[in-house]
């Protein structure tokens, strides 16, 4: 569970970078761009699993890069559902997913499967 809202926290810093950096992403308060990090994470393993399944000759046809799509698609599914998030259409939606893939990759690097920061030592 700690590392499930660890990655929530992740996503909403990348949330709040594309409500800074991409024009066209809107959240209105803190708690609604928290709980567009939960929402999303929610989203992700829910929806987003079958929306590749259903689009897959698309996404081996664009050698994968038809899931940066998805992931748009995703983003502006919550924007939807969220109130007080707004999207102005796909390309704020699809710069933000990228936003929000590279926040949560990095923050990934350093953030166990159980939520821990992990820390590598050299030993010599």
């Amino acid at each position: 569970m700690l590392g499930f809202l660890m990655r929530a926290a992740l996503v909403a810093l990348g949330l709040w970078l594309a409500t800074v950096w991409v024009r066209g992403v809107y959240i209105d308060t803190p708690s609604t761009l928290i709980l567009a990090g939960i929402l999303l994470g929610v989203v992700n393993s829910i929806v987003r699993p079958i929306a590749i399944l259903l689009t897959l000759p698309m996404t081996i046809l664009t050698l994968g890069l038809f899931l940066l799509v998805i992931n748009a698609g995703m983003v502006g599914l919550v924007a939807w559902m969220l109130p007080g998030m707004r999207i102005a259409g796909f390309v704020p939606a699809f710069w933000t997913a990228i936003l929000v893939s590279l926040v949560s990759t990095i923050g990934s690097w350093f953030v166990g499967g159980k939520g821990r920061v992990e820390v590598i030592r050299r030993r010599g």
